[in-house]
């Protein structure tokens, strides 16, 4: 009922997805035998749908394609109109975070990837998730050097992300589960060398707290929060949220996901940027947190925080996933028959001061 008055005519269709099976990709482990695996992917037909956004843009910069004109960008508690100077597509390097690699089958093919198979080392060559999983952490754009956080990180897909960038000088993994962060740990050491995973912290601390834990501390932060989780919740019965016995939970969790953005943005630096992702479709739960925040921000500790444009995410990726056309701040990946990914949203902020 809720959903239908939120997505009007695009729900019927976003229901039949959601009771469908999910469509997965395999996230590339630069870790393992590049070759064999990539040979491995490539004799399935599946294709990296991130070196495919690339066609686009060349495919834009030849024909002198031009961007939209931003949307609003969220400063203090205003929605200020940015000014229509429409500007040639920025090289891709400028957008994403690098050296990342998703293979994916194309839209309206429904195979079936098989389970990764260990190198001679024992590493695995791909972890398989969903695709739009990648996103945020593309979004996030890391950098050579930087010091990243991941506050809510298990079970580790996009941990694994975040090191495929060869780009964490450290990188701080969170999660306040003791057992989901023990599942962290066992996946990073199935596709991490251990030197490598030297570089990773893991902890099991409330991310809430981390504001004043780790203050003005990272250059970039993801904050994937605990949320209704909606493609499990009607696909299975053990653990779901809109259970009844849940109810109070459900009920709190825009306040916890106001936390945890909260303080992943005061752990960032002045400057520093954070991704805040949630696999829901609720707007309760998406724009209407990020718009908080950002209030919250500005009144309780004097920090202005801009929320930044990702259309183009829409432009660069609309061969492989569908968005939603009309998110107010952020994205919003559709599931949809012909490319059954998601419901993933993802919005990203910059911290002024």
């Amino acid at each position: 009922m809720n959903y239908s008055v939120q997505l009007g005519s695009l729900w019927p269709s976003i229901r039949i997805s959601l009771l469908s099976e999910q469509k997965y990709g395999a996230l590339f482990n630069n870790f393992s035998d590049i070759q064999q695996v990539t040979q491995e992917l490539e004799r399935l037909d599946a294709v990296d749908f991130i070196w495919e956004s690339q066609k686009v843009v060349q495919n834009l910069d030849s024909t002198g394609g031009k961007q939209a004109s931003e949307p609003a960008m969220l400063t203090g508690t205003l929605a200020v109109p940015a000014e229509s100077q429409p500007e040639s597509l920025p090289c891709l390097s400028t957008l994403i975070s690098p050296n990342i690699k998703c293979y994916t089958f194309p839209k309206g093919d429904i195979s079936l990837f098989l389970p990764a198979r260990p190198d001679t080392l024992g590493i695995l060559g791909y972890y398989l998730l969903d695709a739009a999983s990648v996103l945020p952490v593309l979004a996030l754009n890391v950098q050579p050097g930087d010091f990243v956080l991941d506050l809510c990180a298990a079970p580790g897909g996009k941990t694994l992300a975040l090191l495929q960038t060869g780009c964490c000088r450290e990188l701080a993994a969170n999660d306040i589960s003791i057992s989901r962060t023990g599942r962290l740990n066992s996946v990073l050491c199935s596709y991490i060398p251990r030197n490598i995973r030297d570089i990773v912290r893991i902890t099991s601390w409330d991310g809430r707290k981390w504001g004043d834990l780790e203050a003005n501390t990272y250059d970039r932060v993801l904050v994937d929060v605990p949320c209704t989780n909606d493609r499990h919740s009607v696909m299975e019965e053990d653990n779901n949220m809109f259970k009844s016995m849940r109810k109070g939970e459900r009920q709190m969790l825009p306040m916890l996901q106001l936390e945890l953005l909260v303080a992943g943005i005061r752990a960032a630096k002045p400057g520093g940027e954070v991704v805040y992702s949630t696999c829901t479709l609720s707007q309760l739960q998406n724009e209407y947190v990020v718009e908080r925040a950002v209030e919250l921000l500005k009144i309780q500790y004097d920090i202005d925080v801009h929320v930044e444009d990702l259309s183009i995410f829409r432009r660069l990726f609309q061969d492989t996933f569908s968005f939603f056309p009309n998110c107010r701040l952020g994205e919003l990946v559709l599931p949809h028959l012909t490319a059954n990914f998601g419901p993933m949203y993802f919005c990203k902020l910059h911290r002024l001061g």
